[in-house]
């Protein structure tokens, strides 16, 4: 029995859930989370998704082949947004476990943790040049605010993923803009009018790196098609769009969330300036942990009739997996909504899990492991310009972001 058919759509409770504020979660998920762990709910999109908010379930699905990214029937796989990311199903039912593991394999050296490490002193020259620009900032108008979003947390990010990939940072008002429109959740046919721009975008950049390859990724699948024939020009426009757009939104947005819990409570900050390079570690996992990018999860469809915490999930039943909501479960976190460098053991799931965790987590860490030690070296007594309450939440974008960190120092 499917979703479809156990509950009608219109009767589940409709993602996204109103939040407080961009630190915290929607009340709600705790609810679900007592209640019915495994629950019914109304998509985005309007159609009907099993919503997972516990621990033990989430890290389950995870790491179970029976679920996976594309449908046994894609025409009538519910939808989750009308964004152009993670929207409805996607690659081939009968090759996705087989396709995956191949574009993991062709891109796993490009983010192995050795090559992260030497990436390193890279991120630390660029995180320096991002804050010369907000003290330039502050001394052209020392009675203004500077928005650390616009000239650290953005800017980074796409410094270092334009470094990484081959893209021209002159580039990067435009691929910010494409982004911006392919992750609305309510972007509908010009989110998919972006992605099909930013796929000719980057089958623009292939065609360049064919003619005058570089060290960088884009060049490495470039050059794997000389020997895979099967890695057509499409794959390879998608695939580095697809890297473009996780590789700086979603670092780009712990940036901000980080900065705004360190300065929510200036004691956290204190503690933090004090010893950064001691703090650095446990302060980033927590982090990890604790912020809420943005208010969905991440999509898989059942390739089988799969029992999960007592639920029967219906082979091509969408499952949504709040990462959100899991990293706050008491059974696993004690007292899950405090902000502790403490925790040990933290065993959160902002990566996901198992096979699919995000290929993407050691570029993260090392980057945030950068910028925050250098953010509060540089200014020790940096604070919010504003209340956290009056930071507005994007909540119609997948990343959950913000355009404003207003700050002081």
């Amino acid at each position: 029995m499917t979703a479809t058919t156990q509950r009608p759509a219109g009767q589940a409770p409709r993602l996204p859930f109103a939040r407080p504020n961009i630190l915290e979660i929607a009340p709600l998920y705790d609810v679900l989370r007592r209640e019915a762990p495994i629950t019914l709910v109304t998509t985005p999109a309007g159609d009907p998704a099993w919503l997972v908010t516990a621990y033990s379930e989430a890290r389950q699905i995870f790491g179970d082949k029976r679920f996976g990214r594309s449908h046994p029937q894609p025409q009538r796989a519910s939808r989750i947004t009308h964004a152009a990311l993670q929207d409805g199903p996607t690659g081939d039912f009968e090759t996705e476990e087989r396709e995956h593991t191949r574009m993991r394999r062709l891109l796993a050296p490009a983010f192995s943790a050795a090559r992260m490490r030497r990436l390193g002193t890279r991120i630390e020259e660029l995180t320096a040049r991002c804050l010369d620009d907000m003290q330039a900032a502050r001394d052209a108008d020392p009675d203004a605010p500077v928005n650390l979003h616009e000239f650290l947390s953005f800017p980074l990010p796409v410094l270092v993923i334009c470094e990484l990939l081959g893209v021209p940072y002159e580039d990067r008002q435009r691929f910010r803009n494409l982004s911006e429109r392919v992750g609305r959740i309510d972007g509908g046919a010009d989110a998919q009018l972006a992605m099909r721009e930013f796929k000719e975008y980057t089958a623009g950049l292939a065609e360049r790196k064919r003619r005058d390859p570089a060290p960088d990724v884009i060049s490495d699948l470039v050059t794997a098609q000389t020997t895979d024939p099967t890695l057509g020009d499409d794959e390879v426009s998608r695939l580095a769009a697809g890297l473009i757009f996780a590789g700086h939104e979603t670092t780009s947005t712990r940036i901000d969330l980080g900065t705004l819990l360190l300065l929510a409570d200036l004691s956290r900050r204190d503690r933090f300036v004090a010893d950064p390079e001691g703090e650095v570690a446990a302060t980033v996992e927590e982090i990890l942990r604790i912020t809420a990018p943005g208010g969905l999860g991440l999509l898989r469809y059942a390739h089988d009739d799969v029992e999960v915490g007592g639920v029967t999930i219906a082979r091509g039943d969408a499952v949504i997996i709040s990462s959100n909501a899991a990293n706050r479960d008491a059974t696993v976190f004690a007292d899950p909504a405090d902000f502790d460098v403490d925790r040990k053991p933290n065993v959160h799931l902002a990566f996901g899990h198992g096979a699919h965790v995000c290929i993407g987590a050691n570029l993260a860490r090392t980057e945030l492991r950068t910028v925050f030690p250098a953010l509060l070296r540089r200014f020790p007594g940096l604070r919010l310009a504003v209340p956290v309450d009056r930071i507005e939440v994007h909540a119609n974008r997948l990343t959950g972001a913000v355009d404003e960190v207003p700050v002081l120092w």
